[in-house]
């Protein structure tokens, strides 16, 4: 039997636009509304025998939140954006617009004098490789969207750049099944939705 992983994305801690790289906010009212209004569909994710979150503030509470008690992974923190840590994305444009520029076309650039894009999907990827695997098992991860951004680029093979065309929203999950460097992505069917009559 394969492992299967699921990663929840951490609730939101703020609108969309102002996300912070490296945001050390903790969940807002908004953060917490929305996992209350999901909890039913995410608590039995609880019963994964290993429970992992990221060091973030929101990941940890959203799998508290949740009852998921998750042990934390730093290697499920986010990229290591060094001196652009807690600027918007927008910020870090106003201020060095090339270095931006370089840092989205180079996945090996570290223009901020951080973690690289490929450095970050390689540590995502290694954590998702050394899961234990004893005749399958459930893994359950709340972690920041940039985190399963890559670790979906790391288990589909894809080249770094498609990290930036894939939209993980806050509390969406994605599970991957297999073991070390065969990895699938799996969709689950959506929940029956009742018929109106």
């Amino acid at each position: 039997m394969p492992l299967r992983v699921t990663f929840v994305a951490a609730a939101r801690s703020s609108p969309l636009l102002a996300e912070r790289f490296e945001d050390d906010r903790p969940l807002d009212q908004a953060g917490w509304d929305e996992v209350q209004r999901v909890a039913r569909d995410l608590v039995p994710l609880a019963a994964a025998e290993l429970r992992y979150c990221s060091p973030t503030p929101r990941s940890r509470a959203t799998g508290d939140a949740l009852g998921y008690a998750p042990l934390v992974q730093l290697a499920l923190r986010d990229c290591d954006m060094g001196r652009w840590r807690g600027l918007t994305l927008g910020e870090a444009m106003a201020r060095e617009p090339e270095a931006v520029d370089a840092w989205l076309s180079d996945p090996r650039g570290t223009p901020h004098g951080g973690e690289s894009l490929l450095a970050f999907i390689s540590r995502v990827g290694g954590w998702l490789d050394t899961r234990p695997v004893e005749d399958g098992g459930r893994v359950v991860a709340v972690a920041e969207p940039s985190v399963i951004r890559a670790a979906l680029v790391y288990a589909l093979k894809a080249p770094p750049a498609t990290y930036w065309n894939i939209d993980v929203r806050p509390l969406a999950t994605t599970t991957l099944t297999g073991r070390a460097g065969r990895w699938n992505l799996r969709f689950d069917g959506a929940p029956a939705q009742p018929s109106r009559a």
